[in-house]
């Protein structure tokens, strides 16, 4: 195999690869009825002027499924942790004790499982985007090495690469989305 298709499958597998880290990450956000610290991971407070993650100024732990517990390792950040939890509108209602910020999950009705399903649905099409995207833009570039010279074969055999690495990605996706939606809708 020609050096330079060699450069672009591996560009291709660490392109999607990142789609498929983007796509757990954005996945492992949606609520599917247990509490997780990474609920939050979206959360930024105003510490001292700068945007800080949630997970930077408190300690967020599931004392158990339903809820989470936010203790500020100052107790002056309270405030601007509870407006930080209100501000990135993640559907959940704070509940402040002065020392520690709690947050009760509500239990997820029929109807909210089949719509986080939906979204989850929108997020892996938006991953599967992405993997075509680069498979395309791959395939650009051998087809640009034919042009400088490369065989037609080669270009074949590595745009058939690229197709299975494309493939193989895809199956993934497919794999986290069904994943997720089992637990989304188990009860």
């Amino acid at each position: 195999m020609n050096e330079e298709i060699e450069i672009y499958i591996d560009e291709a597998r660490d392109a999607m690869n990142k789609a498929l880290v983007h796509l757990e990450d954005e996945l492992s956000r949606v609520r599917a009825g247990k509490a997780s610290p990474a609920m939050l991971s979206g959360v930024f407070v105003d510490y001292y002027g700068n945007s800080t993650p949630l997970s930077q100024v408190a300690n967020i732990t599931t004392p158990d499924a339903r809820s989470l517990v936010i203790k500020p390792w100052e107790k002056g950040m309270i405030g601007p942790i509870e407006k930080a939890i209100h501000a990135a509108n993640i559907g959940l209602n704070p509940q402040n004790d002065g020392e520690m910020i709690r947050l009760n999950l509500p239990i997820m009705t029929e109807d909210r499982r089949r719509e986080l399903v939906k979204k989850i649905k929108l997020i892996a099409e938006q991953s599967r985007v992405s993997v075509r995207n680069v498979r395309r833009d791959a395939n650009e570039g051998i087809k640009g090495l034919v042009k400088d010279g490369l065989s037609e074969d080669l270009a074949k055999d590595g745009e058939s690469l690229v197709q299975d690495l494309t493939n193989e990605f895809i199956a993934k996706v497919e794999k986290y989305l069904e994943q997720k939606e089992e637990e989304i809708m188990k009860v």
